[in-house]
């Protein structure tokens, strides 16, 4: 169970204690990529404008979606040691995950790392929607590329990217060319009792000759379970089911003149989490692979996204406005039976026993999006771009507890043990501005400034055995400033010298109505220091990239407890501060070698009496040491068929559960799994992969957190272990 802000678990302190790189292995397949003398040139949009990678004065990593494909990536998760700084803290399936990078993890309940799909936020900005534990985890099929910005990102992408961005960019329709292509795949999971499958499809329809366009994908993928429960005797209870579909239309009704709109649904089934348990000692239950749930622990997730762009050139400069619209659902069960079923004597003076308790939690949102830039023409001495935001949430965090005996029958009088709804609205005006003068040829300044205003309003409603009655109101509203400047050197086309100050905030808001507690909590906000080297050499055989960082946190968010209860506060700092490196080299054309690494040294700088901690604790969930080796090689098999062979190594250091001087810290251990993959193309139409993930069946764990009972005594230990060994083949077909 995870702990959140405003939640029962956190309400009751009963839960858990608490460089740009190009990924290589498969870098000639890389995302938007365009020819120049002979040199193949990355495109991003990190500046929210189309930009050769080596000139973006920031540390961003890039992989492209045909990269996750031939590698059997599946979640996002599947990237941590992959990308220098990231650190996805899976929390048991698909879409349930904390994101950190460069040592900024939500200790709180609002997220530090932003998601965007295209042009557009599509993750909360609230506390109630537990978005710190939650976020999009889109098929890969359809992705053009993951861009991964580090450091705060507030001047051009807005509240909660204190850590960075993670950005989905898709494939956007092609006017010109009908294709299409189509897969199907099945997978075995080591321990798992079936086979997994997956089947997807593509296809680019240009309808009107340069003029209008469609593209459209379906994807599903059954993954089979591979946990055992040793309370009910049930097998491999942990299966999951995702389901994801694309429609994007592209018309371009005169030449000055783009209409891009687009329509994402993506669904996801578990009927149990990959967790394991372990007793208070470490000892595993079961065969090492159980858990011992009395009732399922099921997740649900449906997202609709719709987005619509137009752009206008006005020779000078785009005009661009982008309207989007967010549905997500959100449904879990939890087994509460340790935590609150243990509550049922004390309730009942002793006539009831223990009993199971099934904690049912639906959060909603509904999210709209504007923004309209103005965008200058790019290749100027003075490049500029102007622009206004607007969002609206609307969300719900419904919970329920509920009170059965052994045998399964409702126990009235604790029946339900407790309710509790949390409606929320969160409203935002923004106006931003970026721009790059380049003083020489050589000496280029980038800068940004933007201003925000959020008025935010919620509701407290709660009702039961276990939480105080209450239908109370709240509210606030705050205006925040962020910036960026980056001055940089560029020595030759080929390298670059920068450095880069920003900041970035994560929103406050109104707290949940308790003695004791501020009425409202401020925003915590990360002064991000940085210095980067970006470099191409041997024409260009080899690419570096290493930045060194230093990120200040101030008035951090975190738990405060009072009478048992708690809500949100601000206390504390901290600082992170490390170095990332990546290396691609191509000692010959078929052969890409890749490295690259993060050391990160995250602690607090003062004492936060509200988690335990001390100053100098390292934070939760922060590996000092991350890094991976790849390697791909590309070759002919005859006259009509193209062959590649790849593989990586990845490594994530140990890690603590809470900050070390909090006594319910648990140690996580490190690990290194082993990925390998291979190809074989026969007349560029019909392809044949296999790839085998942990290989040698590495269990990790990814995380792993102490359970409390009732009482707030230890109970037992959690673990989210790294999938078994995962071997895969899959068939496409282009057209």
């Amino acid at each position: 169970m995870r702990k959140s802000g405003f939640s029962l678990r956190a309400m009751l302190a009963l839960s858990a204690a608490g460089a740009a790189l190009v990924v290589p292995g498969v870098a000639h397949a890389q995302q938007a990529e365009v020819e120049a003398s002979g040199d193949t040139i990355i495109i991003v949009t990190a500046q929210k404008r189309e930009q050769n990678l080596q000139d973006v004065p920031a540390s961003i990593s890039v992989v492209g979606g045909e990269t996750l494909i031939e590698s059997g990536a599946a979640q996002i998760s599947d990237l941590t040691g992959y990308v220098p700084g990231l650190h996805i803290n899976n929390l048991g399936t698909p879409g349930q995950s904390r994101i950190a990078l460069r040592g900024i993890s939500p200790l709180g309940a609002s997220a530090s790392v932003g998601v965007y799909i295209d042009e557009a936020p599509v993750g909360s900005s609230t506390a109630y929607t537990e978005s710190g534990s939650f976020t999009i985890d889109l098929l890969p099929y359809d992705l053009a590329r993951i861009e991964v910005l580090r450091g705060p990102q507030g001047t051009l992408y807005g509240a909660s990217t204190i850590g960075g961005l993670l950005k989905y960019v898709t494939i956007a329709p092609d006017l010109d060319e009908f294709s299409g292509r189509a897969g199907v795949e099945a997978f075995t999971i080591n321990h798992a009792g079936d086979i997994g499958y997956a089947a997807q499809g593509r296809i680019n329809v240009p309808l009107v000759e340069d003029r209008l366009a469609i593209t459209a994908s379906l994807a599903h993928r059954s993954t089979s379970g591979w946990i055992d429960n040793v309370q009910t005797g049930a097998k491999d209870q942990n299966d999951y089911h995702q389901t994801g579909g694309r429609v994007s239309l592209l018309w371009q009704p005169v030449d000055r003149l783009n209409v891009h709109l687009s329509a994402i649904y993506q669904e996801l089934k578990a009927d149990s989490l990959s967790t394991t348990t372990q007793d208070l000692t470490g000892t595993p239950v079961g065969n090492g692979r159980s858990n011992f749930n009395f009732v399922p622990e099921r997740f649900e997730s449906e997202f609709q996204y719709y987005a619509g762009t137009v752009e206008y050139d006005l020779d000078f400069a785009t005009l661009s406005s982008t309207t989007t619209y967010t549905d997500a659902e959100r449904f879990e069960t939890a087994d509460a039976s340790r935590i609150f079923g243990t509550l049922f004597p004390l309730l009942t003076g002793g006539a009831i026993g223990p009993g199971v308790s099934p904690f049912d939690n639906t959060i909603t949102m509904e999210k709209w999006t504007e923004e309209v830039r103005l965008t200058s023409a790019a290749g100027g001495r003075f490049e500029w771009l102007a622009g206004f935001f607007y969002t609206h949430e609307d969300a719900l965090n419904d919970q329920i507890v509920f009170s059965f005996d052994m045998d399964g029958n409702v126990i009235a009088p604790l029946n339900p043990l407790a309710t509790v709804q949390l409606p929320s609205t969160y409203e935002e005006y923004a106006g931003f501005g970026n721009a790059t003068w380049r003083v020489t040829d050589r000496f280029w300044v980038t800068g940004g400034l933007r201003w925000a205003h959020n008025n935010q309003t919620f509701r407290q409603i709660s009702a039961g055995a276990i939480v105080p009655a209450a239908n109370d109101p709240g509210e606030s509203s705050e205006s925040v400033w962020t910036y960026s400047i980056s001055p940089q050197y560029h020595f030759t086309d080929d390298t670059m010298v920068y450095a880069r100050v920003a900041t970035g905030y994560r929103p406050g808001g109104p707290n949940v109505i308790l003695p004791g507690l501020p009425p409202t909590f401020d925003p915590d906000t990360v002064t991000n220091y940085e210095l980067g080297l970006k470099t191409r050499l041997f024409n260009p055989d080899m690419s570096i990239d290493v930045g060194v960082f230093r990120m200040d946190w101030d008035d951090i968010q975190i738990p405060i407890a009072f009478g048992g209860t708690s809500g949100l506060g601000n206390g504390a700092t901290a600082r992170s501060q490390g170095i990332e490196a990546a290396l691609v080299w191509q000692p010959i054309p078929a052969l890409t070698l890749g490295a690259n690494g993060a050391y990160t040294d995250s602690e607090l700088t003062e004492d936060a009496p509200a988690v335990s901690g001390l100053a100098g604790d390292r934070l939760t969930h922060i590996p000092k040491f991350s890094g991976s080796f790849t390697a791909n090689y590309a070759f002919a098999v005859g006259a009509n068929a193209d062959a590649e062979i790849g593989g990586g190594l990845r490594h994530v250091g140990h890690r603590f559960s809470a900050v070390e001087s909090n006594p319910f810290a648990l140690d996580i251990p490190s690990y290194t799994a082993l990925d390998l993959n291979a190809s074989v193309t026969l007349d560029e139409r019909y392809t044949i992969r296999v790839y085998a993930r942990n290989v040698t069946d590495e269990d990790g764990p990814i995380a792993r957190s102490l359970i409390n009972d009732g009482l707030n005594q230890p109970s037992f230990i959690t673990v989210v272990p790294l999938q078994p060994r995962t071997i895969g083949l899959a068939l496409d077909v282009a057209f």
